[in-house]
């Protein structure tokens, strides 16, 4: 675990908070689905359950195939559309999780396209599909499906176990391109964790440069804030030697103004390369 209990990992780590990939896991028990069935048909909705999960929330799950089953399943109603697209396994992920968290954007877009998916639904673990999204590398053909998902849900709803937002995800991960994304959406800069911790704190403690000015360039960031044991960003970033970013926050400060001293990228800039989501390896839980 990195600063503030943020998942630690390198730019091109592609393991998620929270997320166990068990495809076939069952709903888990007392879960209380969206549709009321009776006793007798509860075996035939674990079943599928079973099969929603098999065909749409596998690495190599097909577009093509889930389009097929959810127009088969919308044309018996849309409750039962709801329910289906709803499901979650034991671990609370939905197929929007493993959709999104696979990188399998087509599946989300399917998803999305429903108008019944829960976007902003978190897992046992705290973490929505929106807020592994802001974790991901897509390829920029994808990227659309992102900027839509953010746009569905909340961008500001916070992790239940840590207070984590999207933002202070995509930071702690170094999607400097989701970071951009983020703001594009409204996120808050100035939303703090369970433990007191900015957007600005989290990218001061890590060293990231770009994404210090990114944020000192939004309208309303606040540097001065402090976490609950009274640290600000610019103590952070001293305490953790990083000075660049020391530098830059202290100057900031001094001038008092409220854009950066030096040219920001603007928040739509998409710095640096993003990777491609054909993973091989499935993420597994931090």
């Amino acid at each position: 675990m990195g600063p503030h209990g943020l998942p630690q990992t390198s730019s091109d780590d592609t393991s998620l908070p929270g997320f166990t990939p068990t495809p076939h896991t069952l709903p888990a028990a007392g879960t209380r689905p969206s549709l009321t069935l009776s006793p007798s048909w509860q075996g035939a909705a674990r079943l599928v359950a079973q099969e929603w999960f098999r065909v749409s929330s596998q690495r190599r799950s097909r577009a093509e195939t889930v389009a097929g089953v959810l127009s088969a399943v919308a044309r018996l109603g849309p409750e039962l559309l709801a329910h289906v697209v709803n499901l979650a396994d034991g671990n609370g992920n939905t197929a929007l999780h493993y959709s999104v968290s696979h990188g399998n954007l087509a599946i989300s877009s399917l998803l999305l396209d429903t108008g019944v998916c829960k976007v902003d639904r978190q897992n046992r673990a705290g973490y929505s599909a929106l807020m592994l999204a802001a974790l991901t590398s897509v390829g920029r053909e994808d990227m659309s499906v992102v900027d839509r998902l953010f746009r569905m849900g909340d961008v500001n709803a916070k992790a239940s176990q840590t207070g984590q937002t999207a933002l202070m995800l995509a930071i702690s991960h170094g999607r400097q391109d989701m970071v951009a994304a983020l703001l594009e959406c409204g996120a808050d800069v100035n939303a703090q964790d369970a433990d007191g911790a900015t957007a600005l704190m989290c990218a001061s403690e890590y060293g990231r440069l770009d994404t210090v000015r990114l944020l000192l360039a939004q309208p309303g960031c606040d540097p001065a804030l402090l976490d609950n044991e009274g640290t600000s960003a610019l103590a952070m970033a001293l305490e953790a030697e990083q000075d660049e970013v020391a530098a830059l926050l202290h100057a900031h400060l001094s001038s008092g103004q409220p854009g950066p001293l030096s040219s920001p990228e603007p928040a739509t800039a998409m710095t640096g390369e993003r990777g491609s989501s054909d993973n091989e390896e499935d993420p597994q839980s931090q």
